[in-house]
């Protein structure tokens, strides 16, 4: 379902932000998508403009996006329904990665399910919203406490054996659980919480590195906080923008792409995957890509974050 392109490919060149092999064998743009904040208020329903989200979409392959994140949390399944509108069939080099594990009762209503039988229900529903034979990489939303981890990372092995999914991954986990995790079944990536203004699972992204794991970096503007002219991290002084001012004046820099821009530099294994629902932020964020840090200016930024 893979094997045909569905647009002319733009003459724009590929993001400047590197690469990643993802499980060794599914290299990435490390730029990527995140389609959240396609759907509805409280991620649930529809968008107020569908189409404008169809444009998005593929707009972001135009610029050289290759790896889309997902789930059927999103709406649900709102983003699936959209990603298979725009780009399906896909192009070959598309990296779809999707999660499971969590039930929408509601608008901003996230509460984890990590049964056996439902992840593997929700597996198959992803196959098919979605329009694949195998899923790239499935997450694990959230490990669900009522469950043990043994078997909902077990599942998620048997329905790769199956080759229903080509890669494992885990979401807003600790060290400790990515080891046990890989006890189980081999784990290419982690998908946690992380910006410039939030670093607390520093220890699991150096932990990625050191096993070539993917660092998926969600939530990388803050939800548009460090995109503001006047954002200051939480906890930081008020002095803390004026010291990104000097660093996007030397590099022509919006603070979001600033932003971006640090998490390329700060480590080669983050995967930042900003989402939008604009084709004008989009564009914005993608020339990120482009943008390095000099040693002092990253320095800078680092310690005003």
């Amino acid at each position: 379902m893979m094997n045909t392109v569905y647009m002319t490919q733009s003459s724009t060149p590929p993001p400047a932000g590197g690469t990643f092999r993802i499980g060794g064998d599914l290299t990435v743009n490390r730029l990527g998508y995140g389609t959240m904040r396609l759907t509805g208020p409280g991620i649930w329903g529809d968008p107020a403009d569908p189409a404008e989200a169809v444009r998005v979409l593929r707009r972001a392959v135009e610029l050289g996006v290759n790896f889309i994140d997902t789930a059927d949390s999103y709406g649900p399944y709102t983003a699936d329904h959209l990603i298979r509108r725009a780009l399906h069939p896909y192009p070959d080099d598309l990296v779809i990665a999707t999660k499971v594990g969590l039930v929408r009762p509601g608008p901003d209503d996230w509460r984890p399910v990590g049964r056996p039988e439902y992840l593997r229900q929700q597996v198959e529903l992803n196959l098919r919203h979605l329009g694949l034979d195998t899923l790239p990489l499935l997450q694990l939303h959230r490990i669900d406490p009522a469950v043990p981890l043994e078997d909902q990372v077990g599942e998620l092995a048997e329905l790769r054996a199956e080759g229903k999914i080509r890669h494992i991954g885990l979401s807003e986990v600790t060290v400790e659980e990515v080891e046990k995790a890989r006890a189980v079944a081999p784990i290419v990536s982690v998908q946690n919480l992380y910006n410039l203004a939030e670093r607390k699972y520093e220890d699991v992204l150096r932990y990625a590195e050191h096993h070539d794991l993917a660092f998926i970096a969600w939530f990388p503007l803050a939800m548009g906080q460090l995109a503001s002219d006047r954002a200051v991290p939480a906890g930081a002084p008020e002095a803390a923008d004026a010291d990104r001012s000097p660093a996007r004046e030397d590099h022509g820099a919006t603070p979001a792409q600033l932003a971006l821009a640090w998490l390329l530099r700060h480590s080669p294994a983050l995967l930042p995957i900003p989402g939008t629902s604009s084709v004008r932020h989009l564009e914005e964020n993608m020339a990120s890509a482009a943008i390095r840090l000099s040693e002092q200016t990253y320095q800078s930024v680092t310690a005003a974050g």
